[in-house]
């Protein structure tokens, strides 16, 4: 039977990848990443040989060769001679990868892993804030004072405010000159950003307290004060997170 003579039940019966020939391989990735993230396949145990992926998602061995090649690059798997391809334990995932970082989001009801996505933010955001007290000109601490001024009238539109609220920090980033901590951050913050458990509460009295501390971070760096600054940005990013936070485990990971 060819594709035009099909059922239109034999269709939809397949899973959405086979209709889809140029996604197969990500598609199956993505579901094996899911499933090896929710324990499925716990670290430690062989991944099904090939035969019972290409039947379990309807393709060939090319796509599953092709999908246990990308699983190796995440650092999920490593395919060992006579034992299979094998799950990898955690501390071997590449939790930068969007994939594997998504699915433990979705799967961590203690939240432990977004406090370590706030600790490292914390961490970096304040280093280049310290910088950037240093080195900041005028045209800096300008752009700062006036995105403070305007989210100070944005407190009732949430969605402007927070587009706002990151222009201010990508620029105390940009100021800082490191481009490493930076290009972290952004890549952090760009897969979390629509994450509703990451995102958290929208109230306009949220968006005031928040810009109070942004204000704090302005006035060190305008007034070259480096420890001033760190500090600020570090109280700021801790504060900003706990109150968005909603979790029944304390956020132990969080305390210095």
């Amino acid at each position: 039977m060819t594709a035009s003579q099909e059922s239109p039940g034999s269709v939809s019966a397949s899973p959405a990848w086979v209709r889809r020939p140029a996604s197969l391989a990500k598609a199956v990735t993505a579901e094996l990443v899911e499933r090896i993230v929710r324990g499925v396949h716990p670290s430690g145990t062989p991944l099904p040989p090939e035969p019972v992926l290409c039947e379990t998602f309807s393709v060939s061995r090319t796509v599953v060769r092709e999908a246990v090649k990308i699983l190796q690059e995440k650092g999920l798997v490593q395919v060992r001679q006579g034992a299979g391809t094998m799950v990898t334990p955690r501390t071997m995932w590449d939790m930068l990868d969007e994939l594997v970082l998504a699915a433990t989001i979705d799967m961590d009801e203690s939240l432990g892993i977004l406090d370590d996505l706030v600790v490292t933010r914390r961490l970096l955001e304040s280093d280049m804030a310290y910088l950037a007290a240093r080195v900041a000109g005028e045209e800096t601490t300008e752009r700062l004072r006036a995105l403070v001024d305007r989210m100070d009238e944005l407190v009732d539109d949430h969605v402007t405010y927070a587009d706002h609220d990151r222009a201010f920090h990508d620029t105390i980033m940009q100021a800082s000159g490191n481009r490493i901590a930076r290009g972290v951050v952004r890549a952090l913050e760009s897969q979390v950003i629509n994450t509703a458990r990451y995102m958290g509460k929208t109230e306009r009295a949220l968006c005031v307290a928040s810009n109070q501390g942004h204000r704090r971070i302005y006035e060190r760096i305008a007034a070259h004060d480096p420890d001033g600054a760190s500090e600020a940005m570090f109280t700021h990013i801790t504060e900003a997170w706990l109150v968005r936070r909603n979790a029944p485990s304390a956020p132990v990971r969080l305390q210095r």
